[in-house]
């Protein structure tokens, strides 16, 4: 492809582009295709001759469009949003122009310090204590495992980098109930085995116990395990529970425990001044992390990941073969050394050109928004004599349920609310997930993408009244 048709092609794709993002709402927001009905259209072997931009570009509607479910929906209600922007796009855009491999600070001097710079204005937005040092990670799954890794290494003094899981003691990590499975796969990778989490009790509000932690601590100290780190829920994905990380923290303190916060969902609301109540006792964590990606307008995959100390980290996880060597190496930040891969995008660009493009005040009246629109839908909620408000609000997320005057039996009202999810999303008019509360099957509602206004949440209202509806008879 030329330069020349690159061009003309490229215009004809931002037009679908823009197109695209002002008519999302008049699609289904969820895919209404069969499994397999998109393989079915595709050739079994890839063409030996290449084949005109015009016929990729119509097969890309034709083919991969009805296959698509569509997270920039204004109805889109399930599991937390993943946001998107047209700043962060472009910015996307000249990240692919680019192409830079950005391990190294050498491979491309300004994404490392820009990278620096843009995580320490998230960080102040936050209100997270001065001193975090940050680094985006592609996910907050990731950052997680960073954190097991540094813990596990940390409680072994390095032992099992060295001489693998089977030289000493097992390590133990601590997690509440309600703790995403993120953590659990973070827990399989490292090596330390899922019989070694230990699934902590939760309050009434789905919070961590922390007498619960330190009576498990006590006990594993007495079977002669090493307890290495605690991972916290700031806003957990099922009811958005919020642990104590001021009681928690005091107890890592003194058991030496390294205390990670994993705020993936929740941790934009903390630019919301009114919302740091959540982060009492932060700085007590060793680490923190949360997904811009999610809830402040920036494509997929974008985490923000502070650490309080980055040293263990880097030791954990640096190699530094000859052919990584530089000349500024040990002088300046080689973002490698802080995760998994050694490869790295060039994610700090989109987050800059969406702090820069919106300024703090036009995301905090977006998120304010979000909330106050969960508030008026629980209100609905409570009014209605056929749904129960079982969780929340919190922030921007609900748990409710069908509960038709008469129907006292749990497994009825489990398989009537399992197939109002179903049929609701096979309407396309707005996509919404379970969850499940006391063993009570729920129905979770989110709203968080960048479009949704009121109209939006009164029209899914109706829509869920109207399908549990002709669930009666």
């Amino acid at each position: 492809m030329s330069p020349d048709e690159f061009r003309r092609h490229a215009h004809t794709m931002v037009d679908w582009m823009a197109d695209y993002m002002e008519g999302v709402e008049a699609y289904p927001v969820r895919a209404q295709t069969e499994p397999g009905a998109i393989a079915a259209q595709l050739p079994g072997s890839a063409p030996e001759s290449g084949e005109s931009f015009e016929s990729i570009f119509a097969d890309f509607q034709r083919i991969v469009m009805p296959g698509m479910t569509h997270w920039q929906h204004p109805a889109f209600h399930a599991y937390f949003p993943a946001n998107s922007s047209p700043p962060s796009v472009l910015a996307e855009m000249l990240t692919a122009t680019l192409a830079a491999q950005c391990m190294l600070w050498q491979t491309s001097p300004a994404a490392t310090e820009l990278e620096v710079v843009v995580l320490d204005w998230l960080r102040k937005l936050l209100g997270l204590p001065e001193g975090l040092a940050g680094v985006i990670q592609d996910s907050a799954s990731s950052a997680t495992l960073c954190a097991i890794l540094t813990a596990r290494e940390r409680a072994t003094d390095w032992r099992i980098n060295a001489d693998g899981p089977g030289a000493g003691p097992p390590v133990i990590f601590y997690a509440s109930a309600n703790a995403h499975s993120s953590i659990d796969k973070a827990i399989r990778i490292a090596g330390v085995g899922i019989n070694h989490l230990r699934k902590l009790p939760v309050d009434d509000s789905g919070a961590m116990i922390p007498s619960a932690l330190q009576a498990a601590v006590d006990a594993d100290r007495a079977a002669g395990v090493v307890p290495a780190g605690v991972i916290t829920c700031l806003g957990s994905t099922g009811t958005g529970a919020v642990d104590d990380l001021v009681s928690i923290g005091a107890i890592c303190q003194a058991e030496n425990l390294y205390l990670h916060v994993d705020a993936a969902w929740a941790g934009s609301a903390l630019i919301l001044p009114e919302q740091r109540w959540m982060i009492a006792g932060i700085e007590l964590a060793d680490s923190f992390v949360f997904n811009p990606h999610k809830w402040l307008l920036t494509n997929f995959d974008c985490s923000a990941h502070y650490v309080r100390d980055p040293e263990p980290l880097i030791r954990t996880l640096s190699i530094l073969p000859a052919y990584l060597k530089s000349r500024e190496t040990g002088s300046v930040i080689d973002f490698r050394d802080w995760g998994i891969p050694l490869g790295r995008r060039f994610r700090a660009l989109k987050l800059w050109f969406v702090l820069r493009s919106y300024g703090a005040e036009a995301l905090r009246e977006m998120l304010r928004s979000h909330i106050s629109l969960t508030e008026e839908l629980a209100g609905w909620i409570r009014a209605s004599p056929d749904f129960t408000l079982v969780d929340g609000p919190r922030l921007a997320l609900l748990n409710f349920r069908y509960t038709p005057a008469g129907v006292t039996d749990e497994a009825v009202l489990t398989d009537l609310n399992t197939r109002l999810v179903e049929r609701i999303n096979d309407t396309g008019l707005l996509y919404l997930t379970g969850s499940r509360i006391a063993e009570m099957k729920t129905i979770r509602f989110s709203i968080g993408q960048r479009t949704t206004v009121r109209r939006h949440v009164v029209a899914g209202w109706a829509t869920i009244q109207e399908v549990a509806a002709t669930l009666r008879g």
